[in-house]
């Protein structure tokens, strides 16, 4: 509910503070004395959109704040989701710069106006004879019959099934798509795996075969240098080895004089093991080396393969081969794998539409049951209202597809005259018409559903004093669960109120302002006793305001 109202430097209002009760509240005031002004302020803190016409001083910035509390609204979600810090005594303020920017703030939080928006949907509901189109809105329509279904546990339950099924089909969707785009690449993927690993690649194994093949390709060269050295090293008269065991010989008596000479004998003998190792190996290497045109063949073949595989892929060597190789494999298998995956989330798709269905025609049945109540109490309170002839035709078809609110369509008819034909609401129903069902509907709501401070905008306009006093008796019994304010220029509404405030415009230095007073019980006599005779009430208007009172 709405406890308390400031407003400064709005239009033709220097500063304004208020507080209200829970109850119904009444606001009157002459023709423009500036309730229209006082609805634009509070419409700010409801995310409309401000502009520097809005500052009565434009050298000066508009504040607006509004204090709620919202102990039993449950939009604890909400302000969570909006990543606001939630308090049972929330405060809302706006306020427009004179440079035409403007700011708002939940709880000292800045949030932008789709915020306020979303949050001022569940704080304050305006309601005129120009705002009664929400009536013809399918969405509205449902919200009213399953408040009286009592669909909110089947709702949230289906919500949370929907949001599973839109989730596995929109994943669907995503593995049909890579499916397809997969299958166009599947051959040629398949045939350049094949084609690696035919090539049996081992990490390593280019250098190896570069060098086999250089080996065998140079075999008669490589065999004429290794003879040569093996000649060089072991020739009876000048043979390396011969010559440096001879040194080796000399030295080794030269060792016993000095260690200078030790030393130079182990360093000869040192060079001749080495030696020895190295005329060994060149053995081995001559007994090793044998010419194999085959093998050269095979080589070579294998090296060309290598080398053609790494230019079509774009590879430095035998490493980044066999990671492409694994990439191909991956994608293949993926390709072969997706038909499951899709079967499995076919059957998960299949799951939860049971689950779907089963809560669908749960919701269908409770909204079935529903309608006679709905549209008897309606057809009853119309009927006060001074619609005596006002018939309701509410149908509920099921269809196949998954709405966010379940299965089905719905069909809400009216007829204002007896025989008269069915038709939708807003070709059937005036203007007059419309806020008086309006009125209605929300009546029963609130026997049902905990409903935001709402704020009849004479919505009794045209009516007579008899409609007027049934619908004055249906806001205040609708006061008993929630916060109602009216705007009325109507006696008999205004004298049903808990609480009466009263919209004036005053002249001070010439400029001319405006105020809202809360009235006491013998102000409150005169302004109803004004509404029924003018200005200047008879007595007789002051004992009728009395008795309206009473």
């Amino acid at each position: 509910m709405l406890t308390s109202l400031s407003i400064k430097n709005y239009a033709l209002i220097d500063a304004l503070l208020v507080d209200f009760n829970q109850g119904f509240t009444i606001i009157t005031g002459e023709t423009g004395a500036g309730k229209s002004i006082l609805l634009g302020g509070l419409s700010l803190i409801l995310g409309k959109r401000a502009d520097l016409s809005s500052l009565k001083n434009k050298e000066r910035k508009c504040v607006i704040e509004a204090i709620f509390n919202i102990k039993n609204y449950q939009l604890e979600n909400l302000f969570n989701t909006q990543d606001l810090d939630f308090d049972s005594q929330t405060i809302i303020r706006r306020e427009i710069l004179p440079s035409g920017k403007s700011r708002a703030f939940v709880n000292d939080t800045p949030v932008n106006l789709n915020t306020l928006q979303l949050l001022g949907k569940h704080l304050i509901d305006v309601h005129s004879q120009n705002q009664t189109m929400q009536l013809v809105d399918d969405d509205f329509q449902f919200q009213i019959i399953d408040a009286l279904a009592n669909n909110k546990s089947n709702l949230e339950n289906y919500q949370v099934e929907l949001a599973t099924y839109k989730k596995l089909q929109k994943e669907l969707k995503e593995l049909y798509k890579l499916q397809a785009e997969a299958l166009k690449e599947q051959d040629y993927n398949t045939f350049l795996l094949k084609e690696l690993k035919e090539a049996n690649l081992v990490a390593g194994e280019l250098e190896s075969l570069e060098e086999e093949y250089e080996t065998l390709n140079n075999i008669e060269e490589i065999q004429e240098k290794l003879t040569h050295s093996h000649q060089l090293l072991q020739d009876d008269d000048l043979g390396i080895l011969n010559l440096l065991t001879q040194l080796k010989n000399t030295l080794q008596k030269l060792s016993n004089y000095s260690n200078n000479y030790q030393n130079l004998f182990t360093r000869v003998n040192s060079s001749l093991i080495d030696l020895d190792d190295t005329f060994a190996e060149i053995e081995t290497l001559q007994e090793n080396l044998d010419a194999d045109p085959k093998r050269l063949e095979v080589v070579n073949a294998k090296l060309q393969t290598l080398h053609n595989l790494m230019q079509k892929h774009v590879a430095e060597n035998v490493s980044e081969l066999i990671e492409i190789k694994n990439k191909l494999t991956d994608k293949v298998s993926d390709t072969e794998s997706l038909e499951t995956h899709i079967l499995q989330k076919q059957k998960g798709i299949q799951t939860i539409t049971k689950k779907l269905d089963v809560i669908s025609e749960a919701i269908h049945k409770n909204r079935e049951k529903t309608i006679p109540k709905l549209i008897q109490e309606l057809e009853q309170i119309l009927n006060d209202l001074g619609m005596p002839n006002a018939q309701f035709k509410i149908d509920i078809i099921s269809i196949t597809d998954y709405l966010y609110n379940g299965k089905d369509q719905l069909s809400f008819l009216f007829s204002a005259n007896k025989g008269g034909q069915f038709n939708e609401l807003k070709k059937a129903a005036s203007g007059g018409e419309l806020a008086r069902i309006m009125l209605a509907i929300k009546s029963i709501l609130s026997n049902y559903i905990q409903l935001p401070t709402i704020m009849f905008d004479e919505i009794d306009t045209g009516v007579s004093g008899e409609i007027a006093n049934k619908m004055a008796l249906i806001m205040q019994n609708m006061s008993k669960t929630m916060q109602v304010f009216a705007i009325t220029h109507l006696p008999q509404i205004a004298a049903k109120g808990h609480t009466h405030f009263k919209v004036y415009k005053e002249d001070v230095d010439e400029i001319t302002t405006t105020n809202l007073v809360k009235l006491n019980p013998n102000e409150r006599i005169v302004e109803i006793a004004q509404m029924l005779d003018g200005k200047e009430a008879s007595n007789s208007a002051m004992a009728h305001a009395k008795q309206l009172l009473n």
